[in-house]
C-alpha cells in the first residue's frame, strides 16, 4: 500500500508525459487523475486505520559511501499519514478540476498539445512532495524538496510564451535555491556532528547537540540552535516566510489549478512539515524557536496588510496563504507542533476551495482576474458563490465562541492564537489577532466585490458569465465538506486533550507531577523511551562526554534512543496545557477580530462603496506602500538584482570580452603573425645567418645555466 501511494503519481507522470502520443491526450488526463484518486483512497485507508505505531518500509539500498549509508525507505507515522491525505486528496481534486479548467486554453490555441504535459507535471509535482513527506532521512527529503522545486518551475512557467510567467518561474526557482542552500548546510552540519542523516539517529543525538559548540562564519555557535536555524532557512524559502516570500504572489502566473496545488497542499506546507518532523531537534534549540515565532508572526501580519489592497483575486488568496503559513510557524515555534499540523490540515481544505473557486470565477468571467471588474455574480455562479462563502467562513474563523462548534479555521486558527499567548510571546499573540482582523476584512472584501453590488467592468463579459461544468464544481463540493467539518472532527486529536494528542501522535504519556501543576518540574522521563531508565540518566552521558563532542562520532557514541512518536515535546513544554487555561478574553479575541473585519468590509463595500477611493486618496502614501507590497521587490532589485546584473555585465564586457577574447585575439591575430613574419625574414638562405643563430642560442643556454646554478 505504501509503495502504491508513493509511486502511483510517478507512474502517471511517466505515462502521461511520454506515452500520450500512444494513448492520446484524453486518456493521459484520465489515467493521471485515476492514479491520484487511487493514491488518495489508499491514503485515507491508512490514515483512518493507523494505530499510532510508527514503522519503516525499506524500498532499496540507496547510498553507501564511506560513513554515509542509507536506504530509500518510507517512514510511516502519524505525521506522514496526515501529509498523505492532504497531498493526495487536494492533488486528486485538482487533477479532476483541471480536466474542465484546461479543456480550452487560449495560450495554446485550439490544436495545441498541452494537456498531457500539464497533467504529467501535476503528477510529478505530487510524487516529489510524497517523496519528501515519506522520507526516512534528510537526503531523501532533500531530493523530494528539490523535486518539488523543479516541478514548481515547470508549472509556474507553464505559459512559457508569456514573459511574466517565465519571470515568475525563474523568481520562484532562484528564491527557493537561496533557502535550499541553508537547508543543505543544515544537513551537512548534522552529518558532520552525528555521522548520520537518518532521522532516528539524528533525533537521538539532539540532547548532545544542545551541549556542543560548532564554528561557523568565524564564530562559535551552539550546534542545536545553529543547525535548527539553517534548516529553518530552507523552510523560509519553501513556505514563503518574510524576506524569502517574494516568489509566492508571482506564482499566480501559472494556471489556477497550479496555484491551488502549490498553496494548499504541497510546496508551501513543506517548510511547516520540516519543522514538525525535526521537533526533537527544535525542542533543544530555544533561540531558533524564538526566531521562528518572531518571523512567523511578522509574516502573518505583513502578508495580511498587503492583502488589504490587492485587486487580483488570485493574489489576495495568495497573500492569505502567506499569512496562514505564518500562523503555522508560530504554533511550531512555541512548541505546539500538533496545532501547526492541525491548521495545515484544515487550511488545505478551505484554501484549495478558495483557489478553485477563484478559478471557477475566472473561468466564468472569461479569464478576467481583477475584482474591480466583477460584481453581482451570485446568480450567475451560484455553486461557486456558496463554495467560496463556505471557504470565507472557514478562513475568517466563523464559529460559536468558547465552544468547539465552528468552521475549520475557527478551531485551528484560534488554537494557534491561544498557544501563542500561552507560549509567553505577546508580540506574536497581538500580531496574529490583528492579522485575523485583516484576514476577515480582505476575505469579505473579495466576496463583496465579486458577488455583491452592481456589475462592473465589461458588460458583455458579465452578461455571458456562466457557472463552471460539474467536473469543476464537484471538487468544490468535496472541499466544502472538509472546510465545514475538519476542525470539529479533528479538534480533539490535535489540540483538545493532551492525553488524546499523545495517543494520536504515538507519544508516550506525560508523567504528571503529584500535584498536577506545573509549578514543580515533572520528572525528566516525560517522554522517555524506556520505563526502566531513571529520569536522571536521560542526559547522564552528557556530563562526561559533552566536553569532548567536537566530532560526530563522539555524539553518536554517547546518544540514547530516539524519542518515540511522530512529534516530540520536551518534558518542560506545557504550552498545549497552558493554552487550554488561557483567559476567556484571549479565546474570544480572534472572534472579535473577525467580526470587526467583517463589519468594516461591509461598511466600505456594501453601505458606503465610495469610502475605499476616498481613503486611498487621503492615505495615498500608505495605500501605495501596501499596494506595492512594502516595496520588497524594489528593495531586492536595488540591493541584489542590479548589482548582480552590473557585476555580470562587467565580467562579460571587461572580463570575457576584453581580457579573455582580447588576449586570445591579440595572440592569434597579432603576436603569432608578427613572429611568423620575423621568422620568415630570418630565413635568408645564407649559412652564416644560421650559424649566428646557433651561437646565439648556445650563449643564452649557458647564461641561463650559470644564473640558475646548474654549473655547480
Amino acid at each position: 500500500m505504501e509503495s502504491t501511494i508513493l509511486f502511483a503519481p510517478l507512474l502517471g507522470a511517466i505515462i502521461g508525459g511520454f506515452g500520450w502520443r500512444v494513448i492520446g491526450e484524453t486518456a493521459a488526463q484520465y489515467l493521471t487523475t485515476g492514479l491520484l484518486f487511487l493514491a488518495a483512497l489508499l491514503s485515507w485507508v491508512m490514515f483512518l486505520g493507523f494505530d499510532g505505531e510508527g514503522y519503516t518500509v525499506s524500498l532499496m539500498r540507496w547510498i553507501a559511501s564511506g560513513e554515509l549509508s542509507t536506504d530509500w525507505a518510507i517512514r510511516i507515522d502519524r505525521l506522514t499519514t496526515i501529509m498523505l491525505i492532504v497531498i493526495t486528496t487536494v492533488s486528486s481534486l485538482v487533477h479532476l478540476y483541471s480536466i474542465g479548467y484546461m479543456a480550452h486554453d487560449d495560450h495554446f490555441g485550439e490544436h495545441g498539445h498541452y494537456k498531457a504535459r500539464f497533467f504529467a507535471y501535476l503528477s510529478f509535482f505530487t510524487f516529489a512532495m510524497l517523496m519528501l513527506v515519506t522520507a526516512d532521512n534528510l537526503v531523501q527529503m532533500f531530493f523530494g524538496w528539490e523535486g518539488v522545486g523543479v516541478a514548481s518551475y515547470l508549472l509556474i512557467g507553464f505559459y512559457y510564451k508569456k514573459p511574466s510567467a517565465n519571470a515568475a518561474a525563474i523568481k520562484a526557482f532562484v528564491v527557493n535555491r537561496v533557502g535550499d542552500f541553508g537547508f543543505a548546510l543544515g544537513i551537512f552540519g548534522l552529518f558532520m556532528l552525528t555521522g548520520s542523516i537518518n532521522f532516528t539517529e539524528v533525533f537521538a543525538a539532539a540532547p548532545h547537540l544542545a551541549e556542543t559548540s560548532i564554528t561557523f562564519l568565524w564564530k562559535d555557535w551552539n550546534a542545536a540552535n545553529l543547525l535548527a536555524f539553517l534548516l529553518f532557512v530552507g523552510a523560509m524559502g519553501k513556505s514563503a516566510q518574510l524576506f524569502l516570500h517574494t516568489w509566492l504572489p508571482d506564482a499566480m502566473e501559472g494556471p489556477t489549478p497550479v496555484s491551488a496545488l502549490i498553496h494548499a497542499a504541497t510546496m508551501v506546507t513543506a517548510g511547516v512539515f520540516l519543522v514538525c518532523r525535526m521537533s526533537p531537534l527544535y525542542e533543544y534549540a530555544p533561540e531558533a524557536k524564538q526566531f521562528i515565532v518572531f518571523l512567523g508572526a511578522s509574516t502573518a501580519f505583513v502578508a495580511a496588510t498587503i492583502g488589504l489592497v490587492q485587486n487580483d483575486i488570485k493574489r489576495v488568496i495568495a497573500y492569505s496563504t502567506m499569512s496562514q503559513l505564518g500562523y503555522m510557524f508560530v504554533a511550531a515555534g512555541v512548541g505546539v507542533y500538533s496545532v501547526a499540523m492541525f491548521h495545515l490540515l484544515t487550511h488545505a481544505f478551505f484554501k484549495a476551495m478558495l483557489f478553485l473557486g477563484a478559478g471557477s470565477v475566472i473561468h466564468g468571467m472569461h479569464h478576467e482576474q481583477d475584482m474591480r471588474n466583477y460584481g453581482g455574480l451570485r446568480k450567475k455562479l451560484p455553486l461557486t458563490f456558496w463554495a467560496m462563502l463556505i471557504g470565507t467562513f472557514a478562513i475568517t474563523g466563523v464559529g460559536i465562541p468558547l465552544t468547539t462548534i465552528g468552521f475549520a479555521g475557527f478551531l485551528s486558527k484560534d488554537a494557534i492564537i491561544e498557544s501563542a499567548y500561552a507560549g509567553g510571546t505577546p508580540f506574536a499573540f497581538w500580531a496574529l489577532v490583528v492579522a485575523a482582523a485583516f484576514t476577515s476584512f480582505y476575505s469579505w472584501r473579495l466576496m463583496f466585490l465579486t458577488f455583491w453590488g452592481a456589475p462592473r467592468g465589461d458588460h458583455h463579459t458579465h452578461d455571458h458569465a456562466h457557472e463552471s461544468p460539474a467536473v469543476m464544481t464537484v471538487p468544490l463540493g468535496v472541499l466544502a465538506v472538509g472546510s465545514i467539518l475538519a476542525g470539529m472532527v479533528w479538534y480533539g486529536p490535535f489540540f483538545g486533550d493532551h492525553d488524546r494528542v499523545n495517543r494520536f501522535f504515538g507519544i508516550p504519556a506525560h508523567a504528571e507531577a503529584a500535584d498536577a501543576g506545573h509549578g514543580e518540574a515533572a520528572p525528566a522521563s516525560d517522554h522517555a523511551t524506556t520505563t526502566e531508565a531513571p529520569a536522571a540518566t536521560d542526559h547522564a552521558a552528557t556530563t562526561e562526554a559533552a566536553p569532548a563532542m567536537d566530532h560526530g562520532t563522539d555524539v553518536v557514541a554517547a546518544h540514547h534512543d530516539a524519542p518515540i512518536g511522530a512529534i516530540y515535546m520536551a518534558a518542560d513544554n506545557h504550552v498545549i496545557d497552558d493554552a487550554h487555561h488561557a483567559p476567556k478574553w484571549v479565546k474570544v479575541s480572534p472572534f472579535v477580530a473577525m467580526v470587526l473585519g467583517f463589519l468594516m468590509a461591509f461598511q466600505m463595500y456594501i453601505r458606503r462603496p465610495d469610502w475605499p477611493a476616498k481613503l486611498a486618496a487621503n492615505q495615498q502614501p500608505l495605500y501605495l506602500f501596501l499596494l506595492n507590497k512594502w516595496y520588497f521587490d524594489e528593495i531586492y532589485d536595488f540591493v541584489f538584482v542590479r548589482p548582480a546584473k552590473a557585476l555580470g555585465r562587467l565580467l562579460w564586457k571587461n572580463g570575457d570580452g576584453s581580457v579573455i577574447d582580447g588576449t586570445i585575439n591579440w595572440f592569434a591575430m597579432g603576436l603569432v603573425p608578427y613572429l611568423t613574419r620575423l621568422a620568415g625574414r630570418a630565413q635568408s638562405g645564407y649559412v652564416f645567418t644560421y650559424a649566428f643563430a646557433m651561437v646565439l642560442g648556445l650563449a643564452l643556454i649557458l647564461t641561463w645555466v650559470t644564473i640558475s646554478g646548474g654549473a655547480n
